[in-house]
């Protein structure tokens, strides 16, 4: 049995998921408040999934090297550094943590 019929019917009911609201809205406009929502909802799953995949089930698999470099890179970006010297600088940071802790 292959999984495509499975993977077809997915992408329909999102197809269908997506085009429903826009037909459900009409012309109408979505107030400054929902669209401010709207806008939050994907950083806020992100962080959960973040979260999630960083300390694991129930907590159990917490690195400290990655919550330490994953918690740099926000204070990095604020003070303004490109995106390749963060990288730098949180693998390094991460290595620091990573010697210290083992």
């Amino acid at each position: 049995m292959t999984p495509w019929p499975a993977i077809a019917a997915v992408a329909v009911l999102s197809f269908a998921l997506k085009a429903a609201g826009p037909t459900a809205l009409g012309e109408r406009e979505l107030s400054p408040r929902t669209r401010a929502v709207i806008t939050l909802m994907a950083p806020a799953l992100l962080a959960g999934l973040v979260t999630t995949g960083v300390a694991g089930d129930r907590w159990r698999t917490v690195d400290p090297a990655l919550l330490v470099a994953l918690t740099a890179v926000p204070l990095l970006r604020r003070c303004r550094l490109p995106m390749p010297a963060v990288l730098v600088a949180v693998a390094l940071l991460a290595t620091a943590v990573r010697g210290l802790t083992t």
